[in-house]
Parts: structure tokens; C-alpha cells; sequence
């Protein structure tokens, strides 16, 4: 198939890997998905209405916007190493579906580019949760709306930088090439570290950071610790997926 058939409006109607594609295709694919585009319309609405209705003092609303620029990578952290890679969600037969599509399946197939993205359904709320009480408190109602539409904005902005992370390509900078090193240590490593997208600083903190030289590689990189003996005792997971997947993506292809 043609790059020129990749990027027509039906590309979300196939199904894509970010090793196979070029960072135009991206693009293009990025600005067509649904959660995107929720994020960049909500993030416009929520502006537009903090100038117009609620005018709030300039300084506020920016010092709401900057507040939530400077948590993100803290809560993203917090976020990824205790919810996205919890165990306790898979041992619930409420969440086990919720659970599956927000993380296990990008585990399972990280360059996968349909599970890569966020649950519109579990991103949403997630962002309200945070950027509102933070924005009210900096300055009512117009900074709580500049605080959600900044989150709106940052989650956008992780998931494009999530994406380039899974492209098969190595930056020239090597600020960034290291970024994407560390991270593709998280899927193809050891899952239990390099939680950060953007940076690391937090897994510094936490003790979390690793370099791939210093630990040995994870048996449960690809299944994030969800194996056939923990699917004996907590099956949902397993039912919703045919079973428990083990070794890298592209071999299990060819067996």
C-alpha cells in the first residue's frame, strides 16, 4: 500500500505500527484521531470561554497554565508507576477491561499505534480531577478553565511525544536519542523503571531510572507481570485477550 493511501481519511479504519511508518505519516494519523482532536477542541473551548465570560487576571490564569505545565511530569509519573502498571486493576473483574486497554495492550505490542493512545474515558476525567481543583484555587473559575485546557494541551503534547518514542528512527540530538533509549528500556527491558516520557527526573528522585547495563532483563517486559499463573488466578484479563502472550511482539508473528 502507498504512503499517499496511508494518510487518507480511512487510516484509522486499518491497522498501523509506529516502526513501519514515517514521522509524516504520524502526523498525519495524529491530528485525525478522535482523542486528539477532543483535546485540542475541549482546550479551545475552555480558553475561549476563561477570556470571554470569565476574565480573570491575566497573571492568575498564567500562573494556572504554568502550575500544570510544571506537575504534568510529576503526575504523568505518578500515574504511569501506580495506575498504568499497577497490579491491582487486573484483580478486579470491573477494571480488568479498563486495565487491559490502557496499558497491557501497549505493552503487549508497544509500537502499536491503536493502543497507543489514551482511553478518551479514563484520560478525561483523569484531567479534570487534576487541572480543575488547581486552577480554582490559583484564581476561580477562569483559571481552573486555563488550568484544564493546559492539561488538555499537555496530554496532547504527551502522546504526540509518546509516539515519536515508538518511531523507528534514532534523533541526532542526543538529548533526545537518550529519551527515546530510555524509554524503549521501559517496553523492550525492564518494565519496572523509566517511567518518564518527556524526562526522567522523577525516576532520579524515586529510584526508578535505570540504564539498560545495570539490571537484567525483565521476563515480564511484555505482559507487565499479568503471566499464565497470575491468569489462572485473575482470568478476566486473559478472556479479553485469548489467552497471555509471552516473548516479543514480532516473533510471536512468526510462530
Amino acid at each position: 500500500m502507498s504512503n499517499s493511501d496511508s494518510i487518507r481519511g480511512s487510516f484509522w479504519k486499518r491497522s498501523h505500527h509506529l516502526d513501519k511508518m514515517s514521522f509524516r505519516e504520524l502526523v498525519v494519523a495524529y491530528f485525525q484521531h478522535h482523542s486528539i482532536i477532543t483535546y485540542l477542541t475541549l482546550a479551545i473551548v475552555a480558553t475561549v470561554v476563561a477570556l470571554v465570560e470569565y476574565r480573570t487576571a491575566p497573571l492568575r490564569m498564567a500562573v494556572a497554565a504554568a502550575v500544570i505545565v510544571l506537575a504534568y511530569p510529576l503526575i504523568w509519573f505518578l500515574l504511569h508507576r501506580y495506575v498504568l502498571h499497577s497490579q491491582w486493576m487486573y484483580k478486579m473483574p470491573l477494571m480488568a477491561s479498563t486495565w487491559k486497554r490502557i496499558h497491557y495492550d501497549h505493552h503487549q505490542d508497544p509500537n502499536h499505534l491503536e493502543v497507543l493512545f489514551g482511553a478518551l474515558y479514563t484520560t478525561l476525567p483523569t484531567i479534570l480531577l487534576i487541572s480543575a481543583p488547581i486552577g480554582w484555587l490559583i484564581g476561580g473559575i477562569g483559571a481552573m478553565l486555563t488550568a484544564i485546557a493546559s492539561g488538555l494541551l499537555m496530554t496532547a503534547f504527551y502522546e504526540f511525544t509518546h509516539c515519536i518514542q515508538h518511531l523507528a528512527y534514532k534523533p541526532r540530538n542526543k538529548a533526545l536519542a537518550l529519551m527515546k533509549a530510555r524509554h524503549m528500556a521501559h517496553h523492550f527491558h525492564d518494565e519496572d523503571g523509566n517511567f518518564g516520557i518527556t524526562n526522567f527526573f522523577w525516576d532520579r528522585l524515586f529510584g526508578t531510572f535505570y540504564e539498560v547495563s545495570s539490571r537484567p532483563k525483565s521476563s515480564t517486559v511484555f505482559n507487565i507481570g499479568y503471566t499464565p499463573e497470575v491468569a489462572e488466578v485473575y482470568p478476566w484479563v486473559a478472556r479479553l485477550s485469548g489467552g497471555v502472550a509471552t516473548g516479543h511482539p514480532r516473533q510471536r508473528l512468526k510462530q
